[in-house]
């Protein structure tokens, strides 16, 4: 007994129906992947130093996001601040503005790992960590770019030993617990 047509053209109907839905449904999925990567790209330029494009698309290819970028940038700060044992107020607020910078707003959970960093020195596994990350970075960088990064983050770390430094504004501004945070620091961009 041969099958009515109209239930085969209904079953090809749905068929069709299923097909363009999921293909639909993969389109939309890359379109909401190309926007996030999209943003991330906008907000990595808008903080990090390296402005070239090939640059900020490899460092997503490397996983670097902006709150990886916000880690990468405040730890050497955070461990000149504490270079002496304590942080003073011109030290905190220089580091404050720097995460500022870097996109780290009050409220927000960076910011809090952050005050929780300038209220209890954090352990030693912290610098490590970084400096490992940072080794594999800088590995994966082009000389002009390891070179442009390093000379952010050390300008940035030396700001920070410098704001409470000398006296009356007078004299080295770093101290030598300091200077020698900031030589083990720069260690990392040697490789």
């Amino acid at each position: 007994m041969a099958k009515d047509p109209r239930v085969l053209h209904g079953r090809e109907a749905s068929l069709e129906e299923q097909f363009f839905s999921r293909q639909s449904e993969e389109l939309r999925s890359k379109l909401r992947e190309r926007q996030e990567r999209e943003r991330m790209r906008e907000e990595l330029r808008r903080i990090a130093v390296i402005k070239r494009e090939e640059t900020i698309e490899r460092m997503l290819e490397l996983g670097i996001t902006p709150a990886t970028w916000a880690a990468i940038s405040l730890v050497p700060l955070v461990e000149v601040a504490w270079a002496n044992g304590r942080i003073d107020a011109k030290e905190r607020r220089a580091v404050l503005a720097a995460a500022e910078v870097n996109g780290v707003v009050p409220g927000s959970p960076s910011h809090q790992i952050l005050d929780g960093w300038l209220g209890h020195r954090p352990g030693g596994l912290l610098l490590e960590a970084w400096g490992e990350y940072m080794v594999e970075l800088c590995a994966a960088l082009k000389p002009g770019e390891k070179r442009a990064l390093r000379d952010e983050l050390m300008g940035r770390a030396r700001q920070v030993a410098e704001a409470a430094g000398g006296f009356l504004g007078l004299g080295n501004k770093v101290s030598p617990e300091e200077q020698v945070v900031l030589d083990e620091l720069a260690k990392v961009f040697e490789g």
